[in-house]
């Protein structure tokens, strides 16, 4: 291994575990990692690939049953735009929590693959492999979820970890004789768990989600050793990324709130490093839910995270739609509130996901007039006001033309996009399916509304039917993405806020989210009308504007006017 990344790892994990006194593990990993460089097939990736994505999140089983069903439209969501797919879980689990709690870590669910529950494991890895090599034909990444937090309560550590004290895999989770450690550690499921501990015959473990999701302990250095060991795994597979799940939580001390620690971040470097050495530009992708400053150091000095979600950028989109005022955008993304980030770092931007519209991250204020003009069911309330649990399209009044707003916003703004599965038609709440896992799991976890089944037929029925609220969104989607991908300025450039002065009425300028991308020789003009009228644009930046429409062609010059609620991608003249 070349000297300096085995450096690199060597001295993090003396950070780590100073007391060690036995390195064989350490030795042992540093020789699989040189053995799997040598062996992979598959070369470098190329650098910032991430930036030039269109990502599609989804549930294999609920968006076409298997990866049989998956492959057959792959050839569509080419069509569509996306070059590349976010699996949501995939790895052997009990489905207690959607798949986040994992069972096997090198095992797909049977399943998912159209095979028998006993089919042996390797028949299931081909069988992946052969998906991302479909996939890859079609210029198609894929990257899939890996909970490194925590496992299942029936994954193979935790059952040998609950036989007692002296088991070997005892220490793989967190256990004590009574509750009086890591005080400070917030409930993350606040109205669905008491407590983060559990009670097992006269011990307790830790667990920050669900009391069937136990905390695994990176305090024991074979537990960090072992999740290398499975990312070098997937990598020999052919896989491209990573999403990290929950990695602000990975480190524990007590005394502090368990969040964000410094030997977190230790532990990530390691990572990195791992996937550096053995197949460089690997997407490693935070999954921190917390303030940008704060996900930012995720990013370390370009040796942790390659990107991370921006959580509270979301809410303040939904905000300016609500108020009709871009100032929450603004705000949310000036340096005071979103630092600059490193030259190969990206913010990955959505609407929604698989979970609810957190309302984490914003204040109080923002809380109560976000849930209060979005929560129109108060089924949808999800932890007692700190979210709310919808689909797109239910959350802008399944209208079209906020839809398309929405996504012209969250597609322009600096960031790679990520499109949830079925909100390119307009897919609703699922009744049945939030009914049917309620009672499945016991918990009234509402995020079950935004996920379940999509139905084809219907939707190649209400597609054929060019007035229904599928087709217009998903027209105003295909169209967008078109264009999207011939412009590099979206996910690579520079942004700066434009001032518009609206004809008649100066004071409606803050009703147009209105800026300038730009990358190179690139310039692109993107106006988002937030109010439900019509305005007329007489300046950009108190001059005269020209350009040309990048939908229609057309040349474009002021006065331009905006429909209700909508938008204009301008690509200026030189």
């Amino acid at each position: 291994m070349k000297s300096t990344a085995s450096d690199i790892i060597r001295g993090l994990w003396n950070e780590l575990y100073p007391d060690a006194i036995d390195t064989s593990g350490l030795d042992t990993l540093l020789a699989e990692l040189e053995q799997a460089r040598n062996t992979l097939t598959f070369g470098p990736q190329p650098d910032g690939w991430y930036k030039d994505a269109v990502v599609y999140a989804l549930y294999v089983d609920f968006f076409n049953n298997t990866f049989d069903g998956l492959v057959q439209k792959l050839d569509q969501l080419q069509e569509l735009g996306v070059n590349c797919l976010w699996l949501l879980p995939i790895l052997e689990s009990p489905m207690r929590d959607a798949g986040f709690d994992i069972r096997d870590y090198r095992n797909i669910r049977a399943g998912l693959l159209g095979l028998p529950a006993d089919t042996p494991v390797e028949v299931k890895q081909r069988a992946f492999r052969e998906f991302l090599t479909m996939a890859h034909n079609r210029g198609i990444k894929v990257i899939f979820d890996i909970a490194m937090n925590h496992t299942s309560e029936e994954h193979p550590w935790f059952i040998e970890s609950r036989k007692g004290p002296d088991n070997p895999y005892r220490d793989y989770y967190i256990w004590n004789k009574d509750t009086d450690k890591y005080k400070e550690t917030r409930l993350l499921f606040k109205g669905m768990c008491p407590s983060n501990w559990e009670k097992d015959g006269e011990w307790y473990y830790f667990h920050r989600f669900f009391e069937f999701q136990p905390d695994l302990n990176y305090r024991n250095p074979e537990v960090l050793t072992e999740v290398c060991r499975i990312l070098v795994f997937w990598l020999s597979q052919g896989l491209d990324g990573f999403r990290a799940d929950a990695i602000p939580y990975i480190w524990k001390e007590d005394g502090t709130n368990c969040e964000n620690l410094p030997k977190t971040h230790a532990i990530i470097k390691i990572f990195r490093a791992v996937l550096d050495y053995v197949r460089p530009n690997t997407l490693l992708l935070a999954e921190a839910c917390q303030p940008p400053a704060e996900v930012v150091r995720y990013f370390g000095n370009g040796d942790e995270c390659h990107a991370g979600y921006h959580f509270p950028l979301m809410p303040m989109i939904f905000k300016s739609l609500a108020t009709g005022d871009a100032s929450p955008v603004h705000h949310v993304l000036h340096p005071s509130i979103t630092p600059e980030i490193g030259h190969d770092n990206q913010w990955f931007m959505f609407l929604r996901l698989h979970d609810e519209l957190t309302l984490e991250m914003v204040t109080p204020e923002d809380r109560a007039l976000i849930h209060g003009h979005y929560c129109k069911d108060p089924r949808w309330d999800f932890r007692v006001g700190e979210g709310i649990s919808a689909r797109l399209s239910e959350l802008l009044d399944r209208d079209h033309r906020k839809i398309g707003l929405a996504y012209s916003i969250m597609l322009t703004l600096p960031g790679t996009p990520i499109i949830y599965y079925g909100d390119e038609y307009a897919r609703l709440n699922d009744e049945a399916f939030y009914a049917h896992y309620k009672k499945e799991t016991g918990k009234d976890d509402t995020r079950y509304f935004v996920r379940g089944p999509l139905q084809w037929k219907k939707i190649e029925n209400e597609l054929a039917d060019k007035e229904s609220l599928t087709s217009k969104v998903n027209r105003l989607i295909r169209e967008q993405l078109k264009v999207r991908r011939s412009v590099q300025a979206f996910g690579r450039g520079n942004l700066n806020w434009a001032i518009v002065n609206v004809a008649d009425a100066p004071e409606a300028g803050n009703q147009v989210l209105s800026y300038i991308r730009s990358y190179g020789k690139e310039r692109v003009l993107v106006l988002n009308n937030l109010a439900g009228s019509k305005l007329t644009i007489d300046q950009i930046g108190g001059e005269n504007l020209k350009g040309r429409d990048m939908f229609t062609g057309d040349e474009i010059q002021t006065p331009l006017p905006l429909e209700p609620f909508g938008f204009r991608w301008i690509k200026i003249d030189a």
